[in-house]
């Protein structure tokens, strides 16, 4: 765990597994999304941004080894001997035939010798057996991380973001990537507006049930060019205030299985884009608010799994 922290970090994880700092560079491969272009769905889910949740990623017009210089340069100034992970975070990243995807994520892999893994983000209803096959075999000779976006264990939700596919579908995909030793993580959403903390809590101990290696937790961004933005402009709707979303963060942590790594306790969006709510823009603050509250309470990750 570190030792800043009472909960297990990825950055702790990293560090005790690779020895030393490691850091991702995102990378924009211009994969599109099967719930965008009409194979499982259209107009993509309704939170998410026009670029597949990943605007901080690179230009898809640029080489990968351009996208990966200019993100390693200016991370190298803060950690100058640290490793990376390349991470291919636009959109759905397996959604594409097994030739093209091992072309792909071998010359990423082969940026540079400082690469020690690749995290791969992706969707519960785009990993076919021919691609998993793929995912195993780079496991055995570099890390590998796979994530996917639950947002939700209810099927309520599901429906009203237009997520596309059901909750087995996604726990089949799950099974399908631990049964394989595949290094996998989930992204779960707080603050849904028609979801109380029971429900926010109820997502929590899915994924606890799961055996996943890593949770990624989420305050909900509302931003521009989306259906949700389109849908708050109209007639906005309650969300979670800083001090709210911290609370339930928080019994999160304390109901997470400690074996877990967790990745985020707290997302970005772009600032000219986000609508609502402001306070997310204060990354720092959220994270020092909830090391606080874990202090104050004498709390730790996992300290109350069994409630």
């Amino acid at each position: 765990m570190d030792q800043q922290k009472r909960y297990r970090t990825m950055n702790a994880f990293l560090r005790d597994r690779f020895g030393e700092k490691v850091f991702k560079v995102p990378l924009n491969a211009g994969f599109t999304c099967p719930n965008k272009d009409g194979t499982k769905g259209t107009g993509g889910c309704t939170f998410c941004s026009p670029s597949g949740s990943g605007d901080f990623a690179g230009e898809k017009e640029d080489s990968f080894d351009v996208q990966y210089q200019q993100v390693k340069t200016r991370l190298n100034q803060k950690w100058p001997n640290a490793k990376t992970i390349v991470y291919f975070q636009a959109n759905t990243n397996t959604y594409g035939d097994v030739e093209t995807l091992r072309t792909m994520y071998e010359a990423a892999l082969s940026l540079d010798d400082d690469i020690v893994g690749i995290a791969i983000a992706t969707r519960a209803d785009a990993l076919g057996e021919d691609v998993l096959d793929l995912l195993e075999a780079l496991s055995t000779r570099t890390f590998v991380q796979v994530e996917i976006g639950l947002q939700s264990m209810h099927e309520k939700t599901a429906r009203k973001i237009n997520r596309g596919h059901d909750l087995k579908t996604f726990d089949q995909a799950i099974h399908a990537l631990t049964s394989r030793g595949i290094f996998t993580a989930v992204h779960i959403i707080n603050g849904f507006p028609w979801e109380d903390e029971t429900m926010m809590l109820d997502t929590l101990r899915h994924v606890n049930n799961l055996g996943v290696d890593a949770i990624k937790i989420h305050m909900l961004h509302i931003t521009k060019n989306t259906a949700m933005g389109a849908a708050y402009r109209r007639e906005p709707f309650a969300l979670l205030s800083l001090e709210d979303y911290v609370d339930i963060t928080v019994k999160q942590l304390r109901r997470l299985h400690p074996d877990i790594v967790v990745q985020r306790v707290t997302g970005d969006a772009v600032k000219e884009d986000l609508l609502a709510p402001q306070w997310t823009l204060k990354k720092f603050v959220i994270m020092n608010e909830i090391d606080k509250t874990m202090r104050r309470l004498g709390a730790f990750q996992g300290d109350m799994l069994s409630k």
